[in-house]
């Protein structure tokens, strides 16, 4: 197969599809790797490094989307790129489908196999493609809310360690799951007094069990959410429903009740945030103030690191791409129902459900796509 690895066209985006030791890899395999010049330069990789794999250097992202049968990329392709996806063509990315009906529209009008990184499954019910950005993602949300707090940017002007004699910043996190767990971490790390909100039991017991000592934990109710936000001086949302839109969990009216200058930090921004007044924002524009709250909204969050990020994701998506380049992505997907659960388009048809009850768009099971 003709494995292709084109730049990363989204604003401050900085990491690759494949790292080198991913294209050694699928090279030793018998694959001929195609990655554009410059594509793994924002992450420290250079052209020589992918020669050295093995790896052939394309000039432009147009031929490598000509000569790929299958696209290997990181962000959900943008408007340029989807008008290089042809019919037959596997596309193998992050998608974030269910708040982007442009993107769901061009993706299916092209005829290609889309697989999503963030909705193939693993037999413990997590999400492993999603898991490695959602903890670095979850590590760099107290760092970059501590930066919206300092007042030269609009925030408090809150530590979030505080100093003898004065406390520190209150953080709570909404969602104890992988991105929740690595942001309580680091906040309870920086000093901060930390409240997680979880809805699942279990969860919240394991949390208590592991990290009882370093920060709190409570059964989220609409009620002790507006409590604890109206007391908080940074609020991290990190809610996942997988492949669907994220939940609108503070509304614009509950800002009036937050302390001015407070950090709404929306790690959830790209299944559409879980803020009312939420917007994706860029790396070079992160913030903006809404009623006297300071949004960073960034929705390539992962991309600020990109050299760690790269690795990181390349470690995890490295299996499942050899498996669809060796066997061909309908009998990878039949050998294995976790992957299956990635396809969310296929020659024209929706087939993940989550994405077209947010879009209203009819969905044929992938079992069937499997078929056609």
């Amino acid at each position: 197969m003709k494995i292709g690895c084109p730049t990363e066209i989204k604003p401050q985006e900085f990491r690759v599809g494949m790292t080198p030791d991913a294209a050694r890899e699928a090279v030793a395999h018998g694959h001929d790797v195609l990655i554009q010049s410059g594509a793994g330069n924002g992450a420290g990789f250079t052209d020589a490094d992918y020669s050295a794999s093995g790896a052939t250097m394309i000039g432009t992202a147009a031929e490598v989307f000509a000569q790929a049968d299958m696209i290997v990329k990181v962000k959900e392709p943008q408007a340029g790129e989807r008008k290089m996806l042809r019919e037959g063509q596997l596309l193998f990315t992050y998608l974030h489908l269910a708040p982007d009906p442009e993107q769901t529209h061009d993706l299916l009008a092209s005829g290609c196999t889309a697989i999503a990184y963030e909705t193939v499954t693993d037999d413990r019910g997590g999400l492993p493609l999603l898991a490695p950005m959602s903890e670095v993602a979850g590590r760099l949300a107290p760092q970059v809310g501590a930066w919206t707090l300092q007042k030269a940017n609009g925030g408090r002007g809150v530590l979030m360690g505080g100093v003898p004699g004065v406390a520190p910043a209150k953080v709570v996190v909404i969602g104890g799951g992988v991105v929740g767990t690595h942001a309580a971490k680091i906040a309870a790390g920086m000093g901060a007094d930390v409240t997680v909100l979880d809805r699942s039991l279990p969860r919240l017991r394991y949390l208590d069990d592991v990290f009882g000592g370093t920060f709190k934990n409570q059964y989220s109710t609409a009620g002790a959410t507006a409590e604890l936000v109206a007391q908080a001086d940074m609020v991290i949302g990190a809610v996942l429903i997988p492949g669907a839109a994220a939940p609108k969990l503070i509304t614009r009216a509950q800002l009036s009740d937050m302390k001015p200058g407070a950090a709404l930090v929306d790690v959830a921004i790209d299944q559409g945030g879980c803020f009312e007044t939420s917007r994706a924002t860029t790396h070079a524009e992160p913030i903006y103030e809404v009623d006297g709250i300071m949004h960073y909204c960034v929705a390539n969050m992962p991309g600020a690191v990109a050299r760690t990020s790269t690795q990181a994701l390349g470690n995890a998506t490295l299996p499942f791409l050899l498996n669809l380049a060796d066997k061909g992505w309908k009998q990878a997907c039949e050998d294995d129902p976790h992957l299956l659960n990635g396809l969310n388009v296929h020659a024209g048809q929706l087939t993940y459900y989550a994405v077209g009850k947010a879009l209203g768009i009819d969905v044929i099971s992938p079992n069937l796509a499997l078929k056609s």
